[in-house]
C-alpha cells in the first residue's frame, strides 16, 4: 500500500482511500459478537438478531461493490439497486438463523451439521424465490447447505483452516 496515500482512521483501523474507493469496516467475527457464548438451539431470538446484523452488513458491502462496478444515472437509481439486494441477503441470513435454531431444537441434536445444512438450504430456496428460478434455488440450496454442513463439521471437529503464519520456519 502507498504510505503517502490519503487515509482515514476509524477506531484503530486505517483505510487507505487511494487503494479503496470507499471504506467500510465491518467486523464479521462471530466470536466478537458473542455468537458462540450460548449453545446451539438456545436463545433463538438473540442468534436471529446476530445473523440478521451480519447478513445486513454483508448485503450492504455487496450492494456497495455492485454500485461501484455498475453505472448508475442518479442517486435514486442507486438506492433502487441497493435496497433489494441488501434485503435479499439480510433475509437469507435471518432465514438461516431461524432454521438452524429451530432444527437444533426439533432434532434434539444441537451440534449436528444437518442443522446448518437445513439452514443453508432454506437460504438457497429464498435466493431461488428472489430470482424466480427453481433451478437457482435448488443449486443454491445444495451449495449453501453444503457450505453450512462443512462449516459446522469444521467447528465441531476443531479444524484449523486458517492458521496464523509461523514466523522463522519455511
Amino acid at each position: 500500500m502507498d504510505v503517502n496515500a490519503p487515509s482515514t482512521h476509524i477506531g484503530n483501523k486505517t483505510c487507505f482511500i487511494a487503494r479503496f474507493p470507499f471504506c467500510i469496516t465491518v467486523s464479521l467475527s462471530f466470536a466478537k459478537m458473542g455468537f458462540f457464548d450460548f449453545p446451539e438451539g438456545t436463545d433463538c431470538v438473540q442468534k436471529l438478531w446476530l445473523y440478521t446484523k451480519l447478513s445486513t452488513a454483508a448485503g450492504l458491502v455487496t450492494s456497495s461493490y455492485h454500485l461501484v462496478f455498475s453505472a448508475t444515472d442518479s442517486t435514486l437509481t442507486a438506492l433502487k439497486k441497493t435496497g433489494p439486494l441488501t434485503l435479499t441477503i439480510a433475509s437469507m441470513g435471518a432465514i438461516f438463523g431461524v432454521t438452524t435454531c429451530l432444527s437444533a431444537q426439533t432434532l434434539k441434536n444441537p451440534e449436528d451439521p444437518l442443522n446448518y445444512f437445513l439452514g443453508g438450504c432454506a437460504s438457497g430456496i429464498i435466493l431461488g424465490a428472489r430470482t424466480r428460478s427453481a433451478a437457482t434455488g435448488a443449486k443454491a440450496c445444495l451449495a449453501l447447505g453444503g457450505l453450512g454442513y462443512i462449516s459446522q463439521m469444521a467447528k465441531n471437529e476443531k479444524w484449523n483452516i486458517l492458521q496464523p503464519p509461523k514466523h522463522g520456519r519455511m
